[in-house]
């Protein structure tokens, strides 16, 4: 069944936005070893660009950070044609997170902090089968 899940996930590219770069070194370390192909930013001022010219099949980006809030990313992305079907998993120690999967322009997922690796890899997995 591993193997399986393996293969499914080759050749998926994952883009992370997260100015934490421990988060960004554990969740890549996480996504490579179950087979897809990762990518970062530190910041979200050059997401819109990066997602243009790499394409991503999902982005994982973090709700606070410096210069851009990734729930504004979100909201451009899912609010624009071209990218409004990217799917999107918001991540943050915040709480109340899970009020932003109602708004406009929501998130297709939010995963908080500190996240368990299992939780990781069953909403990256759930969203790229959806």
């Amino acid at each position: 069944m591993h193997n399986l899940l393996k293969y499914k996930a080759m050749n998926k590219k994952i883009l992370i936005v997260d100015d934490n770069e421990l988060i960004v070194e554990v969740m890549s370390y996480i996504l490579i070893n179950s087979g897809y192909e990762v990518s970062s930013l530190p910041n979200g001022y050059h997401v819109i660009e990066e997602i243009k010219s790499t394409h991503p099949d999902l982005l994982i980006i973090d709700a606070i950070m410096p210069g851009m809030d990734g729930r504004d990313i979100c909201k451009i992305l899912k609010l624009n044609k071209a990218t409004k079907d990217l799917p999107v998993i918001i991540c943050s120690s915040e709480d109340n997170l899970d009020a932003a999967l109602t708004q406009d322009g929501a998130p297709n997922d939010v995963l908080h902090k500190p996240f368990d690796m299992n939780a990781l890899i069953n909403k990256v997995a759930m969203q790229l089968a959806a």
